[in-house]
Parts: structure tokens; C-alpha cells; sequence
């Protein structure tokens, strides 16, 4: 190892302790300032959230490791402005399910007193089937978008310290285990507004390191002309009309159905919190990923890159070649807290699916002793689970994907099928029933697995099939089974 390596490995590692130290020193300030149960300061931090920790948090957990280094490495080494513009689709999305989301989800699970998306499931459409369903989907489906992160951060650090594969993924799990597992969901949402910020600095660095080796615009373009002659090919000349529609839907209207987004929604303090939290992310996510985009189509001008194995390698290769070590060093947190952002909400939620909505709901039921066993025991279960689910997620990943970018596609396809209508259809239909849910979730899965892997017609990604198939069952069962309209419970604590 290089002493610049070691140089960038000890900034990398300083960064990866704060985030430790920080997360469960906030994380226990919380818990003794909250009355609430421990249940509920574990999984979504006492409902407390301030504007800039929800826009942080909930813009950190949507940008991953795909915004950060595939998606600009694809567009620097392959698909020049085309990927820049059809990122541009992401940057409305904070802004989206806060808004559409916000509100009448926050109500609906503080009346029923829901802490996860699952737990609102139960609540709107009282369906066992309907939970354990989707309690299993999402735990699937995370775990493989798991995978894509965890590789992305130890390819990251591995690419840029000269490191062994697996004692990167060691050093980078070990991390994100620890103070999601000791600090729950406060120290997830305070290491995201850390990660956020850091997101925003390395995104200017980037730009303007880019821009500074590259002679400017003008300069360049002339780099591109050598390098990436198609750089300024429009969007039908490099994504097919079908596959256009599919990433805007993939990336854009889609994300409502992301559990992982939809549950911040569900942890604000207030009203203003929430409106403050609206334009906060849709400013920093409109920088973070537009800027990183741009600032890749440029780096493609800069050096040959035909060597690189596939544009995951892109960025960490361009950030050594342009920029002073202790710089480079600084850059690299924000990649590195893109990653980190996105796999701990993914891991709490994971455990949340399994301890609280399987574990509560079927293995501890309405027994007295075993709901005081419960109560005393969630909190160091939930640490080992956490602990436990980590370790298995580094196992699958010491032999990693070759791509991250379509891994990490793939499982928010699926998830957006799993939880889109039920979730949406549940807030805002009043004939959405648990037979409805059911055939939305089960089916639109089935659809989106069987034609990933089946239907490629017009380069329509299979999410479309699967959120149409779930349209179609949602609503055409629901219509069939509302009969003498929903339960009283459900209207009264859920319209």
C-alpha cells in the first residue's frame, strides 16, 4: 500500500468512526429524553425528527451507491449526457413521497400506533396473509439490495487503498452493523444528516476538481469528442422509448412504494418539520445527483478508461488521478455515506419486518408473559438480529456481482411491486381490502420476477408489468370484495 493509500484509508476509517461514535452517543441522549417504549425509540426514533434530519435521512437512504459511482461511472465511460438527463428524473423524488406520503401517513400511524410500514399494513387491512407476505418480500428483496451496497462500499475502499476484497467488506460492515445495531433508528437518521452533508461537499469537490483538470467547458468538450464521441447522442439514440418510461418509473413515480422512503414519513415531529423537510430535500438531492452526473460525463473526457473492468471501477479511478490525497480522502466519505445511508435503513428495516411484525404479531401474540418478555428483551434482540442479518448479508457478498448498478435495480423493482397499491391504494382508497392487498402484493411480485427474467419487449423494464398487474388486481378485487363497505375500526383510525 502506497502511502497515499494509507493516507485515504485513515481519513476513510476516522469517517467511519465518527459515524459510529455519533449515531449511538444521539441515539441514547434519545432514548433517555423519550417516554416511549423501547420498541418504539428502536424503529422510528420516538416520532421526533426535525426538518433537516427527515430531508437528510430520507434523501441519504434513497441515493446509494448507484448515484454516486455506478450511475456517473455509466455515464463518464458509456452513456454520456443521455445519463445525466434521465438522472434528472430522481430529483423530484424527497420531495414526492413527502408530499404525497407525509401527512396522512404520519396520522394513520400514530392512531394506530404503527412504527413500520408493515405495521400500518396491518393495521388498514387487519390480513395476517397480507403481513407475513410482505413482512417476507421485503426482507428478500433487502437483502439482495443489501448485497449491491455492501459490495459497492468495499469495492470502494478496495479500489482506493490498495486493500484485500473481503477485509474491505469486514471493515465497511462492521461499521454500519455497529451503530445500526447499538443505536436503532436515531442513529440511523443522524448518521444520514451527517452523511447528507458530506454527500453535498463531496459533490461540489467533485465538480470542481473535474472541471479544474479538464480546462473548463470548453476544454472539456474536447476531451469528449476522443473519448466518448456519443457523448451528446440524445435519449432515443442510447435508451429506447420503453426503457425511458421504465427508468422514470423505476427512479421517479415508482419510489412510493419504497418502504424504506415511505417510513420516514412516519417519524416527523411536526407539520412545519415536514414542510421544512419537502424543499430541504428536493434542493440537496437536485445537487447531489444532478451535480455527480454531469461531473461524470465530464470525467469521461479526462483520461482512457478502456481498461477498467465496468464503470463501477470509473469514479475511484478518476478521483486518484485528479485530485491531492487528503482530498481525495474527503470525496471519498461521500460515495462511502451514500453507501452507508442506504444499507442502514434497509438492515433496521429488515429486523423491524422480523421482530415486530412476524415476531410480535405471530410468536408473542396477545400472551401477557410473553408480551413482558417482549417488551423487556426487544432491544438486545434486535441488536443481535441486526447483528446477525449483517454478518449473513457480508457472507453473500464475498462473491459480488459484476455491476451493482442493476442489483440495486433489481430489488427496488421489487419492492416498489410489493408495496406500491397497498400502500398507496390503503392511504387514499376506501375500498382497498385485504383480499385487494393480498393480490396487488402477491401478484405484482410474481409479474415483475417472472418478466425480468422472461419479457424484454421494447426494453420495457418488468416494474411496469408488475405495478400494472398490480393496478389491475388491487382495484378489480377490491371492487369485487367491499361488499358492505371497510370494517368501522379501520375508516375511523384510517380516514
Amino acid at each position: 500500500m502506497s502511502s497515499n493509500q494509507t493516507i485515504i484509508l485513515v481519513i476513510l476509517i476516522a469517517y467511519l468512526l465518527v459515524n459510529v461514535v455519533l449515531g449511538i452517543v444521539f441515539s441514547k441522549r434519545q432514548s433517555k429524553a423519550s417516554t416511549l417504549s423501547d420498541e418504539k425509540n428502536f424503529f422510528i426514533g420516538g416520532r421526533n425528527l426535525n426538518g433537516l434530519l427527515l430531508a437528510m435521512t430520507t434523501m441519504a437512504t434513497y441515493t446509494s451507491v448507484s448515484s454516486f459511482i455506478s450511475g456517473p461511472g455509466a455515464a463518464g465511460l458509456t452513456y454520456g449526457y443521455a445519463q445525466a438527463w434521465v438522472a434528472a428524473v430522481q430529483v423530484p423524488v424527497t420531495f414526492l413521497v413527502l408530499g404525497v406520503l407525509g401527512n396522512k401517513l404520519a396520522m394513520v400511524s400514530r392512531r394506530t400506533g404503527a412504527v413500520t410500514v408493515v405495521g400500518f399494513l396491518k393495521a388498514r387491512y387487519k390480513s395476517d396473509v397480507l403481513v407475513i407476505v410482505t413482512s417476507l418480500l421485503m426482507v428478500a428483496f433487502f437483502i439482495a439490495q443489501m448485497i449491491g451496497q455492501f459490495t459497492g462500499g468495499a469495492t470502494l475502499i478496495s479500489t482506493i487503498t490498495g486493500l484485500d476484497y473481503v477485509a474491505s467488506l469486514v471493515i465497511f460492515g462492521a461499521v454500519v452493523i455497529a451503530y445500526t445495531a447499538f443505536g436503532g433508528f436515531t442513529a440511523v437518521a443522524v448518521t444520514d444528516a451527517i452523511q447528507g452533508i458530506v454527500m453535498c461537499i463531496g459533490t461540489f469537490l467533485f465538480l470542481f476538481f473535474v472541471l479544474r483538470a479538464g480546462g473548463g467547458i470548453s476544454g472539456i468538450d474536447a476531451g469528449l469528442q476522443d473519448n466518448l464521441p456519443g457523448v451528446y447522442d440524445n435519449l432515443t439514440a442510447v435508451y429506447t422509448p420503453g426503457s425511458l418510461i421504465s427508468f422514470w418509473v423505476l427512479v421517479g413515480f415508482g419510489t412510493l412504494g419504497l418502504p424504506q422512503t415511505a417510513v420516514r414519513a412516519m417519524g416527523f415531529k411536526n407539520t412545519k418539520s415536514l414542510h421544512s423537510a419537502m424543499w430541504i430535500g428536493a434542493i440537496t438531492c437536485s445537487f447531489v445527483i444532478v451535480g455527480m452526473h454531469l461531473a461524470g460525463v465530464w470525467a469521461g473526457a479526462l483520461v482512457d478508461t478502456a481498461d477498467l473492468p465496468t464503470s463501477d471501477y470509473f469514479i475511484p479511478y478518476i478521483i486518484q488521478k485528479i485530485m491531492p490525497v487528503g482530498v481525495a480522502g474527503i470525496f471519498l466519505a461521500a460515495p462511502m455515506a451514500a453507501v452507508m445511508s442506504t444499507v442502514d435503513s434497509l438492515l433496521i428495516l429488515a429486523v423491524a419486518a422480523i421482530i415486530k411484525d412476524l415476531w410480535r404479531n405471530y410468536v408473542v401474540k396477545d400472551d401477557e408473559e410473553k408480551i413482558k418478555k417482549y417488551n423487556k428483551n426487544v432491544k438486545p434482540a434486535s441488536i443481535l438480529l441486526t447483528i446477525g442479518l449483517g454478518v449473513l448479508v457480508m457472507i453473500l457478498t464475498v462473491n459480488p456481482p459484476d455491476i451493482i448498478f442493476f442489483l440495486n435495480l433489481f430489488a427496488m423493482g421489487g419492492l416498489e411491486c410489493s408495496f406500491f397499491w397497498p400502500l398507496v391504494g390503503g392511504l387514499f382508497w376506501k375500498k382497498g381490502t385485504k383480499q385487494a392487498a393480498i393480490a396487488s402484493s402477491i401478484g405484482a411480485a410474481a409479474t415483475y420476477v417472472f418478466c425480468y427474467y422472461n419479457v424484454t419487449w421494447m426494453g420495457i423494464n418488468a416494474v411496469i408489468w408488475g405495478l400494472l398487474a398490480g393496478a389491475i388486481l388491487y382495484f378489480a378485487v377490491g371492487k369485487a370484495t367491499i361488499k358492505d363497505g371497510l370494517d368501522t375500526d379501520i375508516l375511523k383510525k384510517c380516514f
